[in-house]
């Protein structure tokens, strides 16, 4: 008995021993976050208590019709209800990674026939045998049982508590995917709603300018007849004025296409989107605080998904490398069993149970457990690498949106002084055109430049518009 002790501490030992020959995981060290830069502008100090990413977006946005697309659009968005899922789906792996924490309880019955062979040592001994005084061990032997089944795997090395860890990580990163997809979302739909604004602005510019061209090509009409013009010129107002309509059924076309792609957004079939376009050109963009570049790392849903994605990937490593420790595993069976159905009631006869405790591991061909190993390491690698590039694109997403809302600014302003100055050269050049002092070639280069300026101009608004949304989703606004 002795011996046989020595040998199972001898194997127990060397189970143990060549767990501790485990392979290291790859240290890895977050240089991007630790070298972070202190302020977006280096040359301006940002104050950290004023950041527009924590601003809910229904503060942010004051059009009341802006607002009710988002609702809609939060209601249902397919993408956003496909996120969702997939949050319902890490949930679950977390609750199936803590079952295998508790013990596995079963409960079964069963039935049987056999029959051994006569010659057999079991065969003879069966022949031999009385079940009870006087009467022979059937032939063939029938086997009915019923009972409970229990099997528990002991977290000696917490392997299955790092798993379920890794599990809860990779749960919390799929609700910060769902938070970056409602950013994304909000910041979509504003996009488009002063997309099709400045669309429904710069229809009614051209409409106005068909208008001018066409009181034009009637001036030219009627100095050709005082012999003031030539055909020429009446056949170039003609071919303007066409270009112009046909630029207007384009732009047409354009605002059919953006509603759809709202509607879209909204996970609805097309229909009108409601509206205000007359206060669009004087809409003032709001006044963005970028705090300082240390708060990304806690307002934006993509950087915390990122880090999350992390965790888990180191603790991934961590259960890769115990499945080279020894597992013990503790099974037991309680129940009735005999050869006839009848004979279960007996008791305490009929009761049989079993307890067995296990402990294995891996002694050679460990190629499939170092190869598991090997993919959970680099994959942790890997997540750091997409770290670090979250954060480096969040940086210079608002450092390039900055410089933006600074310069187009400016190029609104020159813009509209443009715009001003084309408006009145026009006045100038038609009234010199009346009165036989300018040619055609001046009135249409006029309508031409002006009619671009004003094109421009409500390009540049939107823009505006359009960059304060987006810097406002690279703060981490828009899913609060």
């Amino acid at each position: 008995m002795k011996i046989y002790n020595k040998y199972i501490a001898a194997i127990a030992l060397s189970l143990v021993l060549t767990g501790c020959r485990a392979p290291m995981a790859t240290v890895i060290k977050d240089e991007v976050k630790e070298n972070l830069p202190q302020n977006f502008n280096q040359e301006e100090q940002q104050d950290a208590n004023a950041n527009s990413g924590t601003t809910p977006w229904r503060q942010f946005f004051t059009d009341p019709n802006l607002v009710s697309l988002i609702e809609t659009a939060l209601k249902n968005n397919q993408e956003l209800l496909i996120t969702l899922q997939q949050i319902e789906m890490a949930k679950s792996s977390v609750l199936a990674k803590k079952g295998k924490l508790s013990p596995t309880v079963s409960a079964g019955i069963g039935a049987g026939l056999k029959k051994a062979g006569r010659y057999t040592s079991e065969g003879a001994g069966d022949a031999t045998t009385e079940i009870e005084p006087g009467r022979e061990m059937p032939d063939p032997l029938g086997n009915f049982e019923g009972g409970l089944m229990a099997n528990w795997e002991i977290d000696i090395w917490k392997k299955l508590r790092t798993e379920k860890e890794s599990a809860v990580a990779h749960y919390l990163s799929t609700v910060e995917g769902k938070n970056f997809v409602l950013s994304s979302l909000v910041e979509e739909v504003a996009d488009n709603y002063y997309e099709l604004l400045a669309l429904d602005n710069q229809l009614d510019i051209i409409q106005q300018y068909i208008k001018l061209q066409e009181r034009a090509l009637e001036i030219s009409k009627i100095q050709k007849e005082a012999a003031a013009a030539t055909e020429l010129a009446v056949k170039k107002f003609e071919a303007e004025l066409a270009k112009s309509k046909a630029a207007e059924y384009t732009i047409r076309q354009d605002i059919t296409e953006k509603e759809n792609e709202i509607n879209a957004l909204l996970g609805r079939y097309p229909q009108p989107i409601v509206r205000a376009k007359e206060s669009f050109m004087s809409t003032m963009p709001q006044t963005v605080y970028t705090g300082i570049p240390s708060q990304l790392l806690a307002n934006r849903p993509d950087i915390k998904q990122a880090e999350l994605e992390l965790k888990a990937a180191k603790l991934d490593v961590q259960a890769a490398r115990k499945e080279f420790y020894p597992s013990l595993e503790i099974s037991a069976t309680l129940g009735l069993e005999a050869f006839k159905p009848s004979y279960l009631v007996k008791m305490p006869e009929s009761i049989a149970y079993n307890l067995a405790g296990e402990l294995a591991g891996p002694l050679i061909n460990k190629s499939a457990i170092k190869a598991n190993f090997q993919t959970a390491d680099a994959k942790q690698i890997q997540s750091l690498y997409e770290y670090d590039k979250t954060i480096l694109h969040a940086y210079l997403d608002v450092a390039n949106l900055m410089s933006k809302i600074k310069n187009i600014d400016q190029y609104y302003q020159m813009k509209s002084q443009e715009t001003k100055a084309l408006d009145q050269s026009i006045d100038i050049a038609n009234q010199l055109f009346r009165n036989s002092r300018a040619d055609y070639l001046e009135v249409l280069l006029n309508q031409r430049d002006a009619l671009d300026a004003k094109m421009e101009l409500i390009e540049a608004k939107q823009q505006q518009l359009s960059t304060v949304v987006d810097i406002y989703k690279s703060l981490g606004g828009g899913w609060k």
